[in-house]
């Protein structure tokens, strides 16, 4: 068949008879959209991002600190750092913490150059820093003087130590002091490091050693890195939850996630390891610890700038159950309660209150307008329940406004899972959390997921999810469209059910392609790039065409697409502002599917609407730091004729078709 042919086949009523006959009726489907028939509306909520730090994704990503253990609190006082020497010099490198400049975090560095040449120390940032050429960064420490006559060389060096940028500080009196200087490399270098040389015999203290490029985002201080908040905002999430995942609840009680000790000042930010330091014996990161430069009041701001909501996921006092299972005993709980009752006063209390000041005092006097809290990250069985029940009947009974999201365990359909909704149900729980990392075979297999699930009581959160190549847990997987082209299958089922569903995230968010633990990730980066995967681009394409209500969608002519019977799945929606139905069609199958479109009584349908289509040609096709966008949406206006037409779907492809109704 020659394609003036086909055009003409599928453009034409009077041909759709004919054209069934040349196709053959088995590759040939009748797609009927009931705009007539408006039913759930969507949630704004519904597609949004699951921020967590693992694989570097806060301190060494997001964060845009380039000084690794700035403040010398690591267990291993030194680490990140080492001695510097040149020629025949000689000194010392001591870790103290008498009279510290910061109480919190007492400890800071004594460097001593005891003769000629140059001493000092050098700091390798995370896996290198990333400079650009011409670009400012601002070095700034608290330093002291302990004696002599000091002069601090302030360099940063490319990997082979030639330098790239420098400058000179002296005069360091006996008190504390913060210095500050500006730096601007002369080539652009991803593995750089931040080398400080005392040049003749001297004695300083050395505190909240910093390096930021001036490029934040939105120019803040000690801010963001903006390429990969940019990612953020293309996405144009419904929400933020962070800041996790399995952090919230940490290896031990000791060790969980508490955001009071993560705003205010950066230096009374008290630090602690990062539960997935020694997580994975297949991918260690020794070095992994959280400083809370990005904590919880710059975690709100985020989600303001992106217009996202907040959903801020709290420890209901059980530690992680997969590490310790460490459970307050019930009598204790008052205090993780009562850390959620200031949370939300935090966010949404006026300026007078205790916790609403302190958000003030930190530059954002309006509220934050919280409206979503989590309960718990992934907890099971009874001893969840049992505290779940006691945050909810205090937070209900004062914050009624605030949705509290419940968790279902880590899996979507063992005994655990079934024991909590059961429990749930009778609790009236608002939204519960589900969880599902599996091969590409369960999202195709399981798009209908949400038909059959009752329409009343709670709603759904689809918390956590991404196809996994291998399985779960494997170093091997991959971001490849396979996996993405089934989320996208699996997206259809939840957007159809927006009458249970109306929160969903794919996870982990992001991974630093030198110290990932965990894979796959929506976002990949190093330390100068970033690029979204073919789940980037499935996540994008589903949250900016969103309609406000879900059209009942039928496919005639082909049996229902699975894993086994590669074909179609649709769902459609009515976007009320633009007057547009948006259908979204993945094509599972390996060869292109011809469809007539049936709009049943929109109106007169406008004869020029647009496809935005994202498909690869081989099922184990990714992007990379290389080729950023080989998958990537690519849009074309498409001739429609009447309320019904013809359109052929490309071959294992997604397709956002958006058709105006009203001529």
């Amino acid at each position: 068949m020659t394609r003036t042919t086909l055009r003409i086949c599928v453009t034409a009523l009077a041909g759709i008879a004919s054209c069934s006959a040349a196709f053959g009726a088995e590759t040939v489907t009748r797609l009927t959209i009931q705009a007539d028939r408006p039913g759930a509306p969507i949630s704004p909520t519904m597609y949004g991002v699951f921020f967590e730090d693992i694989n570097y994704g806060a301190d060494g990503g997001l964060l845009a600190e380039q000084v690794k253990n700035r403040s010398f609190e690591f267990p291993t006082a030194l680490m990140g750092w080492s001695e510097a020497k040149e020629g025949p010099a000689a000194g010392s490198l001591q870790v103290l913490d008498q009279a510290p400049a910061f109480p919190v975090n007492p400890h800071y560095l004594r460097l001593k150059a005891d003769g000629p040449g140059g001493y000092g120390v050098i700091n390798e940032g995370f896996h290198g820093m990333g400079l650009r050429a011409g670009e400012e960064y601002l070095f700034s420490a608290s330093v002291r003087g302990r004696g002599g006559q000091a002069t601090l060389r302030v360099e940063l060096v490319s990997p082979d130590q030639r330098v790239l940028a420098k400058t000179m500080l002296r005069d360091f009196g006996s008190d504390w002091k913060r210095e500050a200087a500006s730096l601007r490399p002369a080539a652009t270098e991803p593995k750089a490091r931040l080398r400080l040389i005392l040049e003749n015999p001297g004695t300083i203290d050395l505190d909240m050693i910093s390096l930021f490029p001036h490029k934040t985002w939105r120019q803040r201080p000690n801010g963001l890195r903006p390429d990969l908040v940019q990612m953020l905002a293309d996405l144009k999430p419904g929400f933020v939850r962070f800041p996790g995942g399995c952090i919230v609840e940490g290896r031990e009680l000791a060790t969980r996630y508490q955001w009071k000790t993560t705003i205010g000042k950066p230096e009374d930010r008290r630090l602690i390891v990062n539960r997935w330091n020694t997580e994975f014996k297949h991918r260690p990161a020794p070095d992994y610890f959280q400083s809370f430069g990005l904590g919880f009041f710059e975690y709100f701001l985020l989600c303001e700038d992106i217009a996202a909501q907040p959903l801020p996921i709290l420890n209901c006092g059980m530690a992680c159950q997969f590490n310790t299972g460490e459970l307050a005993p019930l009598e204790q709980l008052d205090a993780y309660i009562q850390d959620a009752l200031d949370l939300i006063q935090f966010a949404n209390g006026s300026e007078t209150s205790t916790w609403g000041s302190r958000r003030a005092e930190m530059g954002h006097p309006r509220p934050f307008n919280l409206r979503l809290l989590g309960v718990g990250n992934e907890q099971w069985g009874p001893q969840y329940i049992q505290r779940y029940e006691r945050f909810a009947k205090v937070l209900k009974a004062k914050y009624p406004e605030v949705q509290l999201i419940a968790s279902a365990g880590p899996r979507p359909a063992d005994d655990l899972f079934r024991f909590l909704w059961a429990r749930l149900r009778e609790l009236q729980a608002d939204i519960v959390d589900e969880h599902c990392y599996d091969r590409p075979e369960w999202f195709f297999d399981n798009a209908a997921r949400y038909d059959n699930y009752p329409r009343s009581g709670p709603k759904v959160f689809m918390g956590e999810y991404a196809a996994q190549s291998v399985k779960t847990v494997s170093p091997d997987n991959r971001n490849d469209w396979r996996c993405a082209l089934a989320e996208a299958a699996y997206m259809i089922g939840l957007e159809r059910n927006a009458d249970v569903v109306v929160m969903s995230s794919y996870a982990p968010l992001f991974g630093h392609e030198d110290g990932w633990q965990w894979r796959p990730n929506l976002i990949w980066f190093d330390n100068l790039n970033v690029y979204g995967t073919p789940s980037y681009y499935v996540q994008q394409l589903f949250s900016l065409h969103r309609g406000d209500v879900v059209l009942p969608v039928t496919i005639d002519g082909r049996p229902p697409a699975s894993s086994k019977t590669p074909g179609l799945y649709a769902t459609a929606s009515l976007h009320r502002k633009t007057g547009e139905v948006l259908l979204k069609v993945v094509n599972s199958a390996s060869e292109p599917v011809t469809a007539i479109l049936s709009i049943k009584d929109a109106g007169k349908i406008a004869p020029q609407a647009t496809a935005i289509v994202l498909a690869g040609a081989k099922p184990g096709d990714e992007n990379s730091l290389a080729e950023p966008r080989r998958i990537a949406p690519v849009t074309s206006p498409v001739t429609t004729a009447g309320s019904d037409f013809g359109h052929t779907f490309p071959p294992s492809s997604l397709t956002v078709l958006r058709l105006r109704a009203g001529g």
